[in-house]
Formats: C-alpha cells, sequence, structure tokens
C-alpha cells in the first residue's frame, strides 16, 4: 500500500517528520537491547561505545526510511488526519 506522499499527495515534510519520530523510537530500543548486556565486553572503551551509538544512530534512520515497523505510517496517517480536519473546517488550507 503506497504512502501518501509516494503516491503524490502529500507533504514530504511530514512523510520526514514521521520518519524522523521513528528513528527516535528505534534508537531508543537499541539502546534498551544494548544496556541488557549477556556477557562482559572484553574490548570495551568509551571510543567503542561512541562508534557503537553512532553506527545505531545510523541503522536506525535506515529502518525508520524502509518503514518495515509502521511508526512512521501511523504518525502520518494521525496528523493527515488531524490536518484534513483542520482544512475542512476553516474552509481552506493550514498555514
Amino acid at each position: 500500500m503506497p504512502t501518501p506522499a509516494a503516491a503524490g499527495g502529500g507533504d514530504g515534510g511530514l512523510r520526514k517528520a514521521a520518519e524522523a519520530f521513528e528513528a527516535v523510537i528505534q534508537r531508543q530500543r537499541m539502546a534498551s537491547m544494548r544496556q541488557a548486556k549477556l556477557g562482559d565486553d572484553i574490548f570495551g572503551s568509551s571510543a567503542t561505545d561512541n562508534f557503537r551509538e553512532m553506527a545505531d544512530a545510523r541503522t536506525a534512520d535506515s529502518l525508520a526510511a524502509m518503514r518495515q515497523f509502521g511508526i512512521a505510517d501511523m504518525v502520518e496517517r494521525q496528523f493527515r488526519g488531524q490536518t484534513g480536519g483542520l482544512a475542512g473546517r476553516f474552509g481552506g488550507g493550514v498555514q
């Protein structure tokens, strides 16, 4: 099912914001998984932690862009419904 922005009838800014929100959720999920350490990290250092966080952030951004989890789609759909209701109520587009 194509998204409204992909179908040519949507605001790219809303799509990007929804994907950014999904990326934040994914980063938090990955950070929680990293905190549940199952063993000792033999190469652990602050530099390793920094690079791991950067890699996790990049992975979260990629996952959000793929829209496989549906969070961005739900956020976008919810905000489109709200802005659509405002447009109908005030007789025009939301500015």
